[in-house]
């Protein structure tokens, strides 16, 4: 277990294991969003109100293709929104993008809950179908996939 606050905490842990591991399951993003500048000390509620300017942060996963090796394996989450052919068209997108081998493609509903419907995909199609389970049989078949 690595302890990590930040998407550049992640990005060290990543790049120092990266290389020596067999599979990678990239549960969620840190943070697809930072604050644009990072502010010392308290804001003082009687200045009013505040604008906060968010940046995207870097796609940690993707900057790893150029390094996976050939029996690598590894799984990304995709948190999407609309019917599932819209989720699925969209979580075949970033499996390609990131140079992943298989994705895990479900709602914003499976934030924080203990159950979560869910399917998983690899270029191939339809690994497992859609279907309501806990996070932990859900983790059972991520596991089945790394045999």
């Amino acid at each position: 277990v690595v302890s990590f606050t930040t998407v550049a905490d992640l990005k060290e842990a990543l790049d120092e294991r990266f290389d020596s591991c067999d599979a990678l399951v990239m549960a969620a993003a840190v943070g697809d969003f930072r604050p644009e500048t990072r502010l010392t000390g308290k804001l003082s509620r009687s200045a009013g109100a505040v604008t906060l300017r968010l940046v995207p942060t870097e796609d940690i996963l993707a900057g790893l293709q150029g390094r996976k090796r050939r029996r690598q394996i590894i799984v990304a989450f995709a948190v999407q929104c609309g019917t599932d052919e819209q989720i699925e068209t969209a979580a075949l997108e970033k499996l390609a993008a990131k140079g992943a081998d298989y994705i895990v493609a479900n709602t914003p509903d499976a934030i924080a809950a203990e159950r979560s419907r869910a399917c998983i995909l690899s270029s191939d199609g339809v690994v497992l179908p859609w279907a309501g389970r806990s996070k932990d049989e859900l983790a059972v078949e991520i596991v089945r996939l790394l045999r």
